[in-house]
Order: C-alpha cells, then sequence, then structure tokens
C-alpha cells in the first residue's frame, strides 16, 4: 500500500470525467442559449426571461445529478472513508501499547561490538554526537510511516528518562544547523544526511564536551520507505543529495546510501580525536556497512537499533545504562563491503528493449516492462556466505562483519545439547542454556541444518535455520532447558528439475545449535535411510492438502541460476549483470496488460450462469462460525446480484463494501506494518517498532502481543482487517520496505509475522499478509516488473514465510498481492500462485486483494483479469478498471468465487461476534439526500416564479 500521493488524485479525476464533462456541457450549453435567446431571436420579454431561466435551472439540476452520480458512484467509497468518524485510543490503551513498545525495542536492540565493557554506562553526563542524535529515525516512509497524533520519545529522551544528562549544547548546535530531515515520499526522494562538516565544531564545543563527559555517543541514521529503495550510487543522475559542505562532496561516484558519508567520516576522526570512550548507535533498519569502526580504536562499543516507533527510544536508554540487557540478534548478514552480495547486478531498473507491443500511454506517461533476475536461486543472505565460505569461494571473516542471528550481551551464556532422537519423521531433543555470567539475561536457541549435497545435484546451503525459541530471563547461574522439536520435512529440499516435487535425500543430515548462522554450540548427526520424495496423495509436504508441484516453471526465464556445484564454479557467470534485455517471443506470448488483455478469450462457452437475486431469507450473520464449504454458503450466494457481486469485488481500498440485502456491513481495513493508519479518514494509533525490530527480537510471545495490541486499537477505531504483517524477503540491504519486512531469513520471517496474525486473529482482526509474492525491490515495483526466479528460490525462499503464516491458521484470513509479475503474469493474475499454491496446496479459504489499484496510471490492472487469476477484491479507492466488464457466466461463477472468499472473511471478523450488526448510513449520504430535498424544492419554487413573472411580463 501508499500513501496519498498523485496517483490517486489522477484517478480520483479520471473515474469523474464523465460527470465533469456532463456538467461542463450543461453549464456551456446554458451559457450558449443565454447568449443566443436575445431580443432578436426571442419576442417578447416574459418568454425569453423564462427560457433563460429554465435553462439554468435544467444545467443546475443537471449538475446536481451529476454529483450525486458521483458521489453514489466513483467517489462513495471515498468519500465513505474521508468522512467517518474520527476516533482515538483509550488512555489505558496508549499507555499499554507505549510498553510494548518498549519491550520489543529492548529486546530488539542488539549489541554488535562491546570491547573491555563499555557499555552499559553510568548514569549521568554524556555526549551526544552526529546530527541524528537530534532527528532520529522513528519509522519508514509511506504505509510504514507513523501518526503525529500520539507523543513520541526522541533519542534524547530516552537517554535523559534512563538516567543520563545529554549535553544540550551540542544538540543545540545540530539543531541551529538543520531540523528537518529532507522529505522521502512514495514517488520522490530528498537523500540528504543533513551533518555538520567537522569545520563547524568550535574548539570551544569540543572543550567543553570533554570537560563535560569523557564518554562519546555517536549516532549515525539511515531512512527507508515505500516507494523507492535506497540508492546504490549517490551519484545517479535521479539521486537526489545535497552536500554538507562547498568545499568537498560527501559521496563519491561509485559510493551508496548505506555507508559513511566524508561529512561523518570527518566526524569520527573528530571525536575519536578527543574521546577515548566511544559508543556508535546505528539507528536504521537496513543492513549497514560499519567496517568503519574497526578502523578507530577508540570505537569498543556499537549498538543496532532499528525503528523503534513512537515509544521505543525509551528502551535504548535503558540498555545503554544496563538497565536491561540487550538480547537482540541480528535479522540480517552484515558485509564490510555491500556491493560484494550475490544480487547486487541485479537489483535496480532493467528495461525491456524489445516489447514496443506492450507499451501503452497512462497518466504518468508511456509505460513498459521491466524486469529483474533473481539469479542468485536459494543463496540469499547468510545461506550464500556460509556456502560459499565451506566450498572455499570466500574469506569469511573478511567478507562478513556481523553473521546472521550474532548478537552480545552483558553476561555470557553456556548451552548444551541433550540426546536427539529421530523418531516417525520427527527429530527431537533438549538444549540447556546456562547464564554463566554475572547479570540477567536472555537468550536464543537457534537451530540449523547442514543437509547431504551432491555435487551439481539439488542445490542445498550448508546453513539453514530451522526453528528458534528464546529463554525466560536467566539469573546468574540459572538453567532452562527448551525442548526442540521438527518434522523432517523441515530438512527437505524442493528439486524442480527432476522430481518436480520437495524430496527428502538419504544421507546424513548435521542439525546444529548456534550462536550465529557462522557459530556452532554444538552438533549432532541425524541419518535418513531413504529418499522420500513427496509426490503422492497420501505423502505431501509439510502438510499439504495436494502434492506441491512445479507451478512456475513459466517464471524460470531460461536464466543461469547459482549453483554450488564445483565449488561455486559459475558464480561471475550467474551473478553478472543482465546483457540480454530483450523478452522471449515465448513470455511475449502470453504477457498481457490492459492494453491487450481481452476477458472475453478467456470465457468458457460450456459454462453455466449461476444464480442471483434468488430470495432464500439468508444473512450474512446466519453463515458466522459455519464451515467455508458448507451448503448453506450456496444459498447466501445465490441472493447476490450481479451487481452485488461486482461492487463487493470493485471496492476494497481502506474497506470492504456493504451489500444491504444479505445484512454485510461496510468493513474497515487499514495501513500499515507497526500501525494501523487510514490515509483518508486520518483515524489512526500508536506506531510500534519495526519489523525489524522485531525480528531482531527473536522472541514469538512479544510478536503474539504486538498483533494482540493490533487487535485491541483495532477495536477502539472500529477497524477490522490490518494491511500486514509485510513478509517479503531482505534480498538486497537496499531495499527501500526493508523496515517493514522482517528478515533475510523466511523461517524468522514467518514464524514472527505468524504469531503477529494470530494476535490480531485472537482479536477477531483479519490480517492482509503481504506482498505476496517476490515483491523485494520498490524500483520500477508498479512498472510492470516481470520477476524471473526458479522454483527452488520462489518455494524454499520467497514463498516459505507466506507458507508458515497461512498453514499457522488456515481460517479466516486475508493475503495481499503485489504490484509485480512474477514472469511475464501479473502477481495477482497468476492463477498457479493464488489458487494451486495458496488454495489447493495451503488450504487458504480467506480472501486475496491486489495491492493499491491505479488503473490507469499503471496500466496492467484491470477486474476481469484479477478475478480470473485467483484474486478477489481490489484495493480501489474510486472507479476505474476495478470493475467486472465481462459479465459471461465463465466471469459470473468467479465473482460468486470472489464473493465466498470476501464474505467468509468478513463475517468471522470481530464486527459479528455479538449479532448481527446494524447498517449506518453514512453521515454524508443523509446531508446529501438533504440538500437533494432542498434543491429539489428551490428548483421547482424558481420554475414557479419564473412562470409567473413571465405571464407577469406577456
Amino acid at each position: 500500500m501508499l500513501e496519498l500521493n498523485m496517483d490517486d488524485v489522477l484517478a480520483v479525476l479520471q473515474s469523474v470525467a464523465p460527470q465533469l464533462a456532463v456538467i461542463g456541457v450543461a453549464f456551456l450549453a446554458a451559457i450558449l442559449v443565454t447568449v443566443f435567446t436575445g431580443a432578436k431571436r426571442i419576442a417578447g420579454e416574459g418568454k425569453r426571461k423564462l427560457t433563460h431561466a429554465l435553462t439554468w435551472i435544467v444545467a443546475v439540476a443537471v449538475a446536481l445529478a451529476s454529483v450525486n452520480s458521483m458521489l453514489m458512484g466513483p467517489l462513495k467509497n471515498i468519500v465513505t472513508s474521508a468522512t467517518a468518524e474520527k476516533l482515538s485510543l483509550s488512555a489505558e490503551t496508549i499507555e499499554a501499547t507505549n510498553k510494548l513498545a518498549v519491550d520489543i525495542e529492548e529486546e530488539g536492540i542488539t549489541l554488535l561490538k562491546n570491547d573491555n565493557g563499555t557499555l552499559p554506562l553510568a548514569k549521568g553526563n554524556v555526549n551526544v554526537f552526529g546530527w541524528a542524535s537530534t532527528n532520529p529515525i522513528y519509522g519508514g516512509t509511506g504505509s510504514g510511516s507513523l501518526s503525529d497524533a500520539y507523543d513520541t520519545v526522541s533519542l534524547l529522551d530516552g537517554l535523559n528518562n534512563a538516567g543520563f544528562t545529554t549535553n544540550q549544547e551540542l544538540s543545540d548546535f545540530y539543531t541551529s544547523y538543520a531540523t528537518e530531515r529532507g522529505k522521502i515520499s512514495v514517488t520522490a526522494a530528498d537523500w540528504t544526511l543533513s551533518e555538520p562538516p567537522a569545520a563547524n565544531y568550535s574548539q570551544e564545543l569540543i572543550d567543553n564536551a570533554k570537560a563535560y563527559s569523557d564518554t562519546a555517543i555517536v549516532v549515525i541514521g539511515r531512512v527507508g520507505g515505500e516507494g523507492l529503495d535506497l540508492p546504490t550510487d549517490m551519484k545517479a543522475d535521479d539521486v537526489i543529495y545535497n552536500n554538507n559542505s562547498a568545499e568537498y562532496d560527501d559521496f563519491e561516484a561509485g559510493q551508496h546510501y548505506l555507508e559513511l558519508n566524508r561529512t561523518e567520516h570527518d566526524m569520527l576522526d573528530l571525536v575519536c580525536a578527543n574521546f577515548e570512550n566511544v559508543v556508535v548507535v546505528y539507528n536504521g533498519a537496513n543492513a549497514f556497512e560499519m567496517g568503519f569502526v574497526n578502523d578507530y580504536p577508540q570505537i569498543s562499543s556499537v549498538v543496532w537499533a532499528p525503528h523503534p516507533g513512537q515509544a521505543g527510544f525509551t528502551a535504548l536508554g535503558t540498555v545503554l545504562s544496563g538497565e536491561t540487557n540487550p538480547s537482540g540478534k541480528t535479522s540480517d548478514t552484515f558485509l564490510y563491503d555491500l556491493t560484494q552480495a550475490p544480487s547486487w547486478n541485479n537489483f535496480g531498473d532493467f528495461a525491456y528493449d524489445n516489447v514496443e507491443e506492450f507499451q501503452v500511454e497512462s497518466a504518468r506517461g508511456t509505460r513498459s516492462p521491466r524486469f529483474v533476475n533473481y539469479t542468485e536461486g536459494i543463496y540469499v543472505g547468510y545461506r550464500f556466505y556460509e556456502t560459499a565460505s565451506d566450498e572455499g569461494l570466500i574469506d569469511y571473516d573478511s567478507t562478513v562483519q556481523f553473521p546472521f542471528g550474532y548478537g552480545l550481551s552483558y553476561t555470557t551464556f553456556s548451552q548444551s545439547m541433550g540426546a536427539v532422537t529421530y523418531a516417525n519423521g520427527t527429530v527431537s531433543f533438549d538444549v540447556t542454556v546456562t547464564n554463566t555470567g554475572s547479570v540477567a539475561g536472555k537468550d536464543v536457541v537457534e537451530v540449523y541444518s547442514n543437509p547431504p549435497y551432491t555435487n551439481g545435484g539439488i542445490e542445498k546451503a550448508t546453513a539453514n535455520l530451522v526453528t528458534y525459541e528464546k529463554t525466560k530471563l536467566l539469573e546468574p547461574g540459572e538453567s532452562q532447558t527448551i525442548s526442540i522439536s521438527f518434522d523432517d520435512d523441515d530438512l527437505a529440499s524442493y528439486d524442480y528439475q527432476n522430481a518436480k516435487a520437495y524430496v527428502l535425500e538419504a544421507g546424513d543430515y548435521t542439525v546444529s545449535i548456534n550462536a550465529d548462522s557462522h557459530t556452532e554450540y554444538a552438533s549432532t548427526v541425524v541419518s535418513v535411510a531413504e529418499t522420500n520424495a513427496y509426490n503422492t496423495a497420501d505423502n505431501t509436504h509439510n502438510g499439504d492438502e495436494v502434492v506441491a508441484t512445479n507451478v512456475f516453471d513459466d517464471a524460470n526465464g531460461d536464466l543461469v541460476y547459482l549453483s554450488r556445484a564445483n565449488g561455486f564454479a559459475n558464480y561471475a557467470e550467474a551473478t553478472a549483470a543482465p546483457t540480454n534485455y530483450g523478452m522471449a517471443d515465448e513470455y511475449k506470448s502470453t504477457y498481457y496488460n490492459n492494453g491487450n488483455y481481452d476477458p472475453t478469450q478467456f470465457d468458457n462457452a460450456s459454462d453455466e450462469m449461476p444464480t442471483t437475486g434468488a430470495n432464500n431469507g439468508v444473512r450474512l450473520y446466519d453463515l458466522r462460525g459455519v464451515d467455508y464449504d458448507d451448503a448453506k454458503w450456496n444459498d447466501l450466494l445465490d441472493e447476490l446480484t450481479v451487481d452485488d457481486m461486482n461492487n463487493l469485488i470493485a471496492n476494497g481500498g481502506y474497506s470492504n463494501a456493504a451489500v444491504d440485502s444479505i445484512g454485510k456491513i461496510r468493513l474497515s481495513d487499514v495501513d500499515g506494518p507497526a500501525a494501523l493508519k487510514d490515509n483518508f479518514t486520518g483515524v489512526s494509533s500508536i506506531g510500534l517498532p519495526c519489523n525489524v525490530a522485531m525480528a531482531c527480537t527473536w522472541n514469538k510471545n512479544l510478536a503474539r502481543q504486538f498483533g494482540e495490541t493490533i487487535g485491541d486499537m483495532a477495536h477502539e477505531l472500529q477497524v477490522s482487517g490490518w494491511y500486514a504483517p509485510s513478509i517479503n524477503i531482505h534480498r538486497s540491504a537496499f531495499g527501500g520496505r526493508n523496515f517493514e519486512y522482517f528478515s533475510e531469513d523466511p523461517v524468522l520471517t514467518g514464524a514472527q509475522a505468524a504469531q503477529e496474525m494470530l494476535g490480531a486473529a485472537d482479536r477477531g482482526v483479519y490480517s492482509f499478509t503481504k506482498h505476496f509474492a517476490l515483491n523485494e525491490q520498490e524500483t520500477q515495483r508498479n512498472g510492470q516488473l516481470c520477476t524471473w526466479a526458479n522454483e527452488q528460490s520462489i518455494r524454499e525462499i520467497y514463498l516459505r514465510a507466506f507458507e508458515i503464516v497461512v498453514k499457522s491458521d488456515n481460517d479466516a484470513q486475508a493475503i495481499m498481492g503485489s504490484f509485480n509479475y512474477i514472469g511475464n503474469t501479473y502477481s495477482s493474475a497468476h492463477l498457479g500462485l493464488n489458487q494451486t499454491v495458496l488454495r489447493d496446496e495451503w488450504g487458504f479459504t480467506g480472501m486475496v486483494e491486489t495491492d493499491y489499484f491505479s488503473g490507469p496510471n499503471y496500466m496492467y490492472q484491470n477486474a476481469d483479469q484479477l478475478i480470473r487469476g485467483g484474486t478477489d477484491i481490489m484495493l480501489a479507492t474510486t472507479e476505474t478498471t476495478n470493475y467486472v466488464t465481462d459479465l459471461s457466466a465463465t466471469a459470473v461463477q468467479q465473482m460468486r468465487r470472489a464473493c465466498h472468499n470476501i464474505l467468509y472473511t468478513a463475517v468471522n471478523s470481530w464486527r459479528y461476534a455479538d449479532g448481527d450488526p446494524a447498517a449506518v448510513t453514512p453521515t454524508w449520504m443523509s446531508v446529501m439526500y438533504g440538500v437533494d430535498i432542498v434543491a429539489a424544492v428551490v428548483l421547482v419554487g424558481l420554475g414557479v416564479v419564473a412562470f409567473k413573472r413571465s405571464k407577469e411580463r406577456a
């Protein structure tokens, strides 16, 4: 989803263009009649005045009718949203939510370095350097942005609240330099990193700081958001950046956003030349190049504080003071050089050079297909670095600075692995965690597998997170035994080339408990005697309802994918930048956008028109708790007219529409990943820490509380659906929305997100888990972006988190699609994705919604295609191409299916928990009816007066 922007304005104007045209014609006609019916053409003043009066009365009547048509048609949903009652949170909920935010951030803050026990700091005076200390990052932008309706705890507030006294002279110095961060929106960004040049620091300022405290905290901040990825070249033509000095450039050509710039380097030089104890706080959600901390012996401690939401900076103070012992673990791998990531060359904007036939004219100008190649296959994040190290491709220590799952503590822990049993397809063992240090703390049990690999066989990484658990708070000397159990299905790999199914190959599987993806505590071998291919109805993978077999052959793109064979012998070829910018003819033949899609070509003449408009006396409430496949649903669905179905499908933007005939009330669905936020009504909740912070907690209980709190706030704001959690993968550190996604790992992502979803579901709020699927970059995301990947990576990496979420609760929930194409098919029109995988394999029974629907702007979204591709509802706020136009039997059958899914989700929400809810007529509609009546009376009265006066003049 996205914030209101020019796309919204253009879409609204286009949707009401016919009515505006009618109004224009009516008034133009009235003017022409007035001008050309003068005394020379119509004799008699009375008759002439009557003609003029009646002409203008008719023009006004036509205008009023056109306005009514706009309000009751294309603008109905948007006006209803914009004029809804502005609700707010109770004081009790605000207090509870702020406390949870602090709890999450306390466990999400990750200690990356702590030489000489510099942390925790003694309370008292402290210097805080870096402009970001006075303007920190609370959350991302776009749908993940935070509301200004609630109080925010600043970074300095958090330190002061914990008992530190920060140097006000330094803070004033920064605020006098700049008070606002460059604006980053969905469609444009100013990436300027305000930071006073070292020359701006007076000697007096430095001397005073040294006298104030011998400790310096340096804050480095980076922001990200929806619509734009982080710049990989700060000198690129489309990057807006203002240097901090006229004497030099902050960035040289080829430098990127996720490394220090010159001004920041100079500031660190200055600080480290004057202070022996320096703590660096990185306030950002994207993995950052931190090799610089090794260049300064004075930097003894490094803390990663992901976006904390509106209250979370309180946690930074408690962590730095030692009141809280940090227990966060990295959710991504931190590299010394991000340009060495295997995705580096295949992330960004790549335009086809032979697709003129697919060019379409839109409100944004000419648009044509783009592409991105996921050629690294399954080797994403730590899976690549651990495997590449084991194969001798890279030197691990000079490549990886902080591994995945890494994090320090103020205490120490030991972990011991009990006897491992493998029986009836289940691997089980106990892990005993002991606090061997001197302060209380929490630790994480991380379980990895290293499967047997045959050179040239199924691709397998040498490290794969299988499961994890977090301990309780352990006092010094205290132990906790955690029971670990998982199915051997979790050790299987997907063989898309031969078996075309999941396969658990025979051989020895090393199962280990680790401190991080690279550092092992203990391990054992689980031996699988025979190869098991999950390819029969009575032997499906991970509880699939039907056999999972190849669905995405059309997304392979005939690319060279990275292979472990012969020590990654094809690494250079597979990870090179694209050289072929042409779309193959075989993919062109089935490529569709709004310029060439004809729904009638996909009608089936043998399909029969379903029953519509029946009078069965069934109301939606009667179906609450009724099984999805119960025959009673047919009785309800038979009652829907084609118009009922079309309106329900078309109008899913921030709501789903009312259907009065069956007692379906309008429900409110809102953004975003860390809060509840309605872009139209302005109703919003407190913003919690971002999902990166949640991932870094590695705490499923906190994730569950997150979802429950979202649900509690939803009740007070009359919200039924939540456009979250967002669970795409951190394929690249430069992903603009990495802040609202969780991790580079699908298991960590899926497990945490599932708890968020279940927590909201406990309160009767349905979650739109998003973006389904392969939406790992913002660049050209709605520019017909063809995403090419092999089936193994699609299933093991990019769909795995969605699978975990769906299978954790197959009952009424929701999925939001993605903007991109998968291969040559728009994801929301991909029947293999939305039906075969999601519903047939995984058993999903909820509704599937598009991402933001802007047909005239994107020019590839149309309801006719999408209902045939397994999507149910359009996230549209006004009338464009979101209505089904081909009302054939084939189409109406799909409309009926879609409405079943929408209604099943709606009736099982909390709004139907206490009985059949009464429909409420929106206030604006009542006002409109009143205005219409008054206007009609006035116009009739004016007509009567005109007639009387004409007779008087006769």
